[in-house]
C-alpha cells in the first residue's frame, strides 16, 4: 500500500449472522474514529444487499462487496470481466465484475 492511503479499522462483535444489519453501525463507528467517512470499504458477503449497496453509494463509498456467495447469487450470471456491461446488469452484476477487475481484486484483498 502506498503513503496516499490510509487503512481505518473498525470492529464490532455480533453472535448473528450474517452482518447486513451491521453494515450502517459499522460505518458510522469508521466515522467516529476517522473523523470521516471511508472513500473505499471492502465487506464479505455478509454485508451484501440491495439496501447497503445503496447505503454505500449514497454516501460516496465506493464498496467492494463479495457478492457471488450471497444467498440467491447464481454464478453463471456473473458479467464478463471485459466489455461494456449489459445495460440490464443489476446491483450485484456490477458489483461482482468491479470485484473482479485487476483494481478491485487488488482492493478486496487488503480485507
Amino acid at each position: 500500500m502506498d503513503s496516499d492511503h490510509q487503512v481505518i479499522v473498525a470492529t464490532g462483535v455480533s453472535n448473528q449472522a450474517p452482518d447486513v444489519e451491521h453494515l450502517e453501525p459499522m460505518v458510522q463507528r469508521i466515522a467516529a474514529t476517522a473523523a470521516a467517512l471511508p472513500e473505499v470499504k471492502s465487506l464479505d458477503a455478509g454485508y451484501w444487499s440491495e439496501d447497503n449497496a445503496k447505503a454505500c453509494t449514497d454516501q460516496g463509498i465506493d464498496a467492494y462487496k463479495r457478492c457471488e456467495e450471497a444467498k440467491g447469487y447464481a454464478t453463471d450470471r456473473l458479467p464478463s470481466k471485459r466489455g461494456p456491461m449489459p445495460r440490464d446488469a443489476d446491483t450485484k452484476s456490477r458489483t461482482a465484475r468491479k470485484l473482479r477487475s485487476k483494481a478491485g481484486s487488488a482492493i478486496y484483498a487488503q480485507r
